[in-house]
Parts: structure tokens; C-alpha cells; sequence
């Protein structure tokens, strides 16, 4: 099984692609110049927006960006939801009833 290896492109030409793509001209006919995949090209451009405006932008160190902090909740949150449910059959299996919240 032969396979060809990997082409390495260096930034500098990830950028100057990317930098053609903003002259307005379409991307099939720059990936086609260039000799490469639109859908790379597309990717070079969804990182290099991701660089300057992603979830790791200029922030304080060990500032957490709000849709980061918002992912980290929603998967505890989850986390939770499912030890609750473990518990409720748990004590239903040993014969006990859960407590409701009187709202009290």
C-alpha cells in the first residue's frame, strides 16, 4: 500500500491564500490557481478568523471566555441531571421514596 505523503504548506502561504480570498475573487477559482482543495482553502480562512476573534482571543490569563464557561456549565449540569436520576432509582429499588420539595 503506497501512499503519498502529506503536502506541508507554511503559513506565510496559508495567509497570502486566505489575504486572495478577501480580494473577492471565488474560492474555487483561488484553490484552483494555488493547485489545492477549496474546502482547505475554507479552513485556512475559518482559522485564521478563529485566531483573531476565537475563544482564545486577548483575554487575562485564566480568563475564561463566556461561551467556554457556558459549555463547562451545561456539562456539569448534565453530569448532574444523570446522578440525580441514578439516585431516584436507587432509592426505587430499595424501597424507599424519594422527598419531594415541598416549595416551601
Amino acid at each position: 500500500m503506497n501512499t503519498k505523503p502529506r503536502k506541508r504548506y507554511t503559513p506565510e502561504f496559508k495567509a497570502q491564500a486566505v489575504d486572495l480570498i478577501n480580494t473577492g475573487k471565488p474560492v474555487s477559482q483561488i484553490a484552483e490557481e494555488l493547485c489545492i482543495g477549496s474546502s482547505l482553502l475554507y479552513k485556512w480562512k475559518l482559522d485564521s478568523q478563529g485566531a483573531q476573534v476565537g475563544s482564545e482571543g486577548l483575554r487575562a490569563v485564566g480568563e475564561k471566555s463566556e461561551a467556554d464557561e457556558l459549555r463547562t456549565l451545561r456539562r456539569e449540569n448534565s453530569l448532574l441531571k444523570q446522578e440525580n436520576d441514578i439516585l431516584k432509582k436507587a432509592a426505587v429499588i430499595l424501597g424507599t421514596r424519594p422527598q419531594l420539595n415541598s416549595g416551601k
